[in-house]
């Protein structure tokens, strides 16, 4: 770390920080110059105490990080992409996936009628919520356990793995004996206790990026995932708030970029909640796949028009089998093979 002195600080006031770095476990390594002082404490930021509360001397201007405080999700501590297998399924390091189905698991015919076609177009995970944080307690909630057997039955037809959204504490290990792969869903993103237990079931699970959430908070909250033991975490970018209204949520495809550089997991994007446009869907698609994220999670609905949430982001049976063909070609250019 890098402490930065307020100009002219005095001999006695250098050699008091100098004495707290020491005492706080790194070597002081002073660098004066003609107005101000730094001092590079050299040391792990991993294993030693954190000298942000340095800040609190007067003499102090600011403490500056060298490394990431993410330390299991960074490149520092693990430079090769991670590849997470979801049974069979491999996500990341050069494995693309498409994750595709409804929004809501609304009953048996609509999600096996969705889970035929989207296998048939190339997904290999079929994703379904059978509980639903709606932003209105009046609004459809899924069908919960009803949602999850329905899933289940999908699974068994068509060997789909299966991705669904943990929402509670409690719901975390029956959620986790029907599904292949828990969500954290966006509202959820940095609920640490879910996290905590999520990770504690060892499944994957796939970590939404909040609505409201920067790229360093996203990454932190994997951390909590990693350092509680379980290494199978991928990154999802589904849309942050901003300004705009013209879309339902701003895709932002530079923290695909950059999380793919700072970090060494898997990253999917999800473009349905990341415009709330069906006519968007596709060509955000293309961007996506050409920053080379490692899947994308889709929703796919047989008839939008009547889906019980979120209509308007889904696309139908020909527009998805359409997306899957647009997008090989951007598989291709990235050195990634289709299906």
């Amino acid at each position: 770390m890098i402490i930065v002195l307020r100009p002219h600080t005095p001999k006695a006031a250098i050699d008091e920080v100098i004495a707290e770095v020491s005492k706080l476990g790194y070597e002081p390594a002073p660098i004066f110059g003609v107005t101000q002082t730094v001092i590079a404490a050299i040391g792990d930021e991993r294993t030693h105490q954190n000298l942000e509360s340095l800040t609190a001397l007067p003499q102090v201007e600011s403490v500056l990080r060298v490394q990431k405080r993410y330390k299991l999700a960074s490149r520092e501590s693990h430079p090769e992409d991670t590849v997470v297998d979801v049974d069979g399924v491999k996500i990341g390091g050069g494995h693309f996936v498409l994750m595709a189905g409804p929004c809501s698991v609304e009953s048996e015919e609509q999600l096996l009628s969705t889970a035929r076609s989207v296998k048939a177009a190339g997904a290999t995970i079929l994703r379904g919520g059978a509980y639903k944080p709606r932003t209105s307690p009046y609004e459809f909630q899924g069908l919960g356990k009803e949602g999850l057997r329905l899933l289940e039955l999908a699974r068994k037809e068509t060997g789909l793995k299966i991705i669904t959204e943990v929402l509670s504490e409690r719901d975390v290990e029956h959620v986790a004996a029907s599904a292949d792969i828990l969500q954290i869903g966006a509202r959820n993103a940095q609920n640490f206790q879910l996290l905590i237990e999520c990770a504690r079931s060892g499944k994957p699970i796939l970590l939404k990026r909040g609505m409201s959430e920067k790229i360093e908070e996203w990454l932190l909250a994997a951390e909590y995932i990693l350092a509680h033991g379980n290494p199978n975490v991928l990154l999802c970018e589904r849309g942050i708030r901003t300004f705009e209204t013209y879309t339902r949520n701003t895709l932002d495809l530079a923290a695909v970029a950059v999380a793919k550089k700072e970090s060494h997991l898997p990253v999917i994007v999800d473009p349905s909640q990341g415009c709330g446009r069906a006519d968007l869907v596709l060509a955000l698609c293309c961007g996506a796949v050409a920053l080379k994220a490692d899947g994308l999670l889709v929703e796919v609905h047989p008839n939008p028009a009547e889906a019980m949430s979120d209509g308007q982001q889904q696309v139908d049976f020909a527009a998805f089998k359409e997306l899957s063909e647009m997008i090989r070609p951007f598989l291709a250019a990235t050195g990634r093979a289709g299906w």
